[in-house]
């Protein structure tokens, strides 16, 4: 029969059991998702005008033996929780609860728990378990033989064991990928902490590491002082390393992490980490130092070899000011150029490391930035000729003291057009110049001294669609620049020596100004081909044209080209209004642009694009065939009046199959200037890109020969959750496989695990073979260990 209703105060001790055993599921898995709960807190996890639901064949009250039974299909629900089970006993006299007989339970928060049988006592400080089994919300799992409960806060769970991964449904009794076996697994809910006794490592079924004891926080912490999870390291200069880290929780809010680090070569390097969060943003503050016991192991690294006492001191910060502005900083300071990446500094250890302060707003259509840079390239190469001393080395890399961007486009039409406003502006001071020694003309990457620019700019520009379908956009751009410019002695020196190479003037002043005016036209006629199959084609010839005066200082060495050193023309480019890189040249003179434009689609489901095109220069000097201090524009294909041709094409399938090839030509032979081809293919099993680029010879960059490479990379996912990976570079010019990988690795939703092997020549031969090796274990809930990369190098 089935009886529902409020119970007495006694019999509705019936409906707490399932509060016991939700305690026990919060208790036992620290990567639950459920919120701790104190015996106290009970009354206030159930409403007050809740209904209890008791369903059973058979409820016996047993007035001799002072207790109430519900016999046969016994089914509780109470508050959110469910309890399920055979029969469920209640002993009035000893206060005892008994639930036997494949007893489940689900909580509010959709923990499962199962057992044999459950006994407690109806305040809940004392209880046992026989056979339990939980499966928490998040997908963690927990088995013991048995489990007891004592004062309250304490959850002892007997041979117990521990997972994040699915058991297997066609064979539940398979071992997961990885579990935690422990002779007991204790519980303490006022410390909210687990402890494993005597527990063993296994891995896929196998035992593999084994320790008497640990302890980790609960899942109702988030944060807790202790040790986390070591990690290895080795390099050929710095030795065999262990790191283990230790985590200090200071505050909700703030927290410390001290890294110590042992190196077999090179002796202790210690890191400490300050975090803080704040309602709008947060901070950090890493400092690390090391005495090196032999510098002399950096063989053929004269910044590394030529330091004992070495260290760092770098700060990250993001804070928003309001919906529309942020603040942060990235900064670092070292004690010599290369400390950082050579002991692979987190956060720190980028080849090129841009330590900046900025300030950042976004609104609407409205844009700003600004910022406050230094440049720091970390390498081991002394920044001065051979056998000059290191004290008097001097950092080729430039401050900048600010940059600024600000870009604005008018919400509403002006004279039925789009108006839109730009402000750029940047101040280099530099402590000595970067001048490249090459065979003809050098040039000169950045200049010694203090140098700033002002750029100014507008553009306004509407769109027509006539009746027959073309399409005509007329616009004008204004732009001025004022710049000041305070070279230093060397740096005027060399331009001096450059001028004469490249048959123009230093003509250094203090100060230059500069105006461009432009009128442009552009015309589009797109013509759309369709078929009744689905089969679509859109031709759609491009012309543009770009009325302005000539640069002004074209052919001057005085003004400095900081960010428009070098660029690409393609077909990408082959549109734009100025094709230089930056702001520091202008590009002058009339030119055209001509192309054509291809779009199709298929029944199929395949599609394609395809662009030619050229540009012309009809009136005025060519600035791309004026020289300046980096020679910025030669061998571009512009620097002639008639370009060379530009093209691309691209395909597309439904199936994952993509590619397209670019390419440079002359236009006067078609001989390839450059090329670049990519092809990839992704599907569920394989992945695969490659890339071939060609670079003709550009003797005045650096590059006297021509530069031919290709570069692969493929994944292939078998037996479900296993991949092999691998990628290289191969020189064709030089003959040599630069660089390739191999690994192998494993995924699943709750253990990951990689292996890689890394080679990596030089070009030129001037640097020995490094090969490396590492790997990565990941497992859910407990954390991710691993090797740093280790280097093994031969000559």
């Amino acid at each position: 029969m089935g009886t529902a209703g409020r119970f007495s105060a006694g019999t509705a001790r019936l409906l707490c059991a399932t509060a016991l055993i939700c305690l026990c599921a919060h208790g036992i898995g620290p990567a639950s998702s459920a919120s701790a709960q104190e015996i106290g807190d009970l009354a206030d996890d159930i409403p007050e005008d809740a209904r209890l639901l008791l369903e059973a064949d058979t409820l016996v009250y047993d007035r001799d033996n002072d207790t109430i039974s519900a016999v046969g299909g016994v089914r509780i629900d109470y508050g959110g929780t469910r309890l399920v089970a055979e029969k469920v006993v209640y002993d009035r006299r000893t206060g005892r609860l008994v639930a036997m007989g494949n007893v489940e339970i689900i909580d509010r928060q959709g923990t499962r728990i199962t057992a044999r049988k459950i006994d407690v006592t109806d305040d809940f400080r004392d209880g046992f378990v026989n056979a339990l089994q939980v499966e928490t919300i998040d997908e963690t799992y927990f088995g013991a033989e048995s489990a007891e409960r004592e004062d309250g806060t304490l959850t002892t769970f007997n041979n117990g064991v521990y997972t994040a991964c699915k058991p297997c449904e066609d064979n539940p009794d398979k071992p997961p990928i990885w579990r935690i076996k422990a002779r007991k697994i204790i519980w303490n809910g006022e410390e909210k902490t687990i402890q494993f006794q005597n527990a063993s490592f296994e891995l896929f079924g196998l035992p593999i590491a084994a320790l008497p004891y640990f302890k980790i926080p609960d899942h109702t912490v988030k944060r807790k002082t202790g040790f986390l999870i070591p990690s290895a390291r080795y390099s050929r200069e710095t030795g065999f390393g262990i790191t283990t880290p230790f985590y200090i929780a200071l505050a909700p809010t703030y927290d410390l992490t001290l890294r110590p680090t042992w190196l077999s070569r090179q002796g202790f390097l210690g890191e400490v980490e300050w975090r803080q969060q704040f309602d709008n943003g947060y901070y950090n503050l890493k400092i690390a130092g090391i005495n090196q016991q032999q510098p002399g192991a950096f063989t053929g690294q004269p910044v590394d070899m030529a330091q004992t006492n070495r260290g760092m001191i770098g700060t990250t910060g993001h804070f928003k000011i309001n919906p529309r502005w942020a603040f942060g900083w990235n900064i670092l300071a070292q004690s010599d150029k290369n400390f950082s990446r050579t002991y692979e500094i987190e956060g720190f250890e980028d080849y090129v490391h841009r330590s900046e302060i900025y300030l950042t707003g976004l609104n609407d259509r409205n844009y700003f930035d600004l910022r406050f840079m230094r440049f720091q390239v970390q390498e081991s190469a002394l920044d001065t000729a051979p056998g000059v001393a290191p004290a008097s080395v001097h950092n080729k890399q430039p401050w900048v003291l600010p940059s600024l961007d600000y870009q604005k486009t008018v919400d509403e039409p002006v004279g039925g057009g789009q108006l839109s406003f730009a402000v750029n502006s940047r101040t280099i001071v530099r402590e000595t110049d970067h001048f490249t020694s090459l065979a003809g003309t050098s040039p000169l990457r950045g200049q010694g001294g203090t140098n700033s620019r002002v750029t100014a700019e507008t553009e306004w520009k509407k769109t027509y669609v006539t009746s027959a379908g073309l399409v005509v956009t007329p616009s004008v751009h204004l732009r001025a620049d004022g710049i000041h410019n305070d070279p230093d002695a060397a740096s005027i020196g060399k331009i001096g020596t450059l001028a004469p190479a490249l048959g123009t003037t230093t003509n250094i002043r203090s100060s230059y100004f500069r105006g461009m005016p432009t009128a442009g036209l552009e015309v589009r006629y797109p013509i759309l081909f369709a078929k009744d199959s689905g089969s679509s084609l859109v031709v759609e010839p491009i012309a543009q044209l770009f009325v302005r005066p000539d640069e002004p200082q074209a052919g001057s060495l005085g003004i400095p080209n900081e960010d428009a050193q070098s660029f690409v023309f393609d077909a990408a480019t082959l549109f734009e209004r100025d094709k230089y890189s930056g702001y520091d040249r202008i590009e002058g003179g009339t030119r055209a642009n001509l192309g054509v434009r291809f779009s199709a689609s298929y029944a199929n489901g395949w599609s394609s694009h395809s662009l030619v095109g050229q540009s012309y220069h009809l009136a005025g000097t060519n600035s791309f065939a004026t020289p300046d201090v980096v020679h910025a524009g030669a061998s571009s294909g512009l620097e002639t009046s008639t370009s060379d041709f530009v093209a691309m094409a691209g395909l597309a399938s439904p199936d994952g199959f993509t590619a397209s090839v670019s390419g440079r030509f002359d236009e006067r032979n078609f001989t390839m200037r450059r090329a670049e081809v990519k092809t990839a293919y992704v599907t569920t099993p394989l992945t695969v890109t490659g890339r071939y680029t060609f670079i003709q010879a550009q003797p005045l960059y650096g590059f006297p020969a021509d530069r031919q490479e290709v570069e692969a990379s493929t994944t292939i996912r078998f037996a479900d959750n296993w991949r092999a990976f691998g990628s290289g570079a191969y020189d064709i010019q030089s003959d040599k496989l630069v660089s390739g990988t191999l690994g192998l690795g494993y995924d699943d939703e709750c253990f990951s695990y990689s292996l890689f092997m890394k080679e990596t020549r030089s070009v030129l031969n001037t640097q020995p073979v490094e090969r490396s090796i590492g790997f990565n274990v990941k497992l859910r809930t407990l954390g991710e260990f691993g090797s740093d990369t280790g280097e093994f190098a031969e000559q």
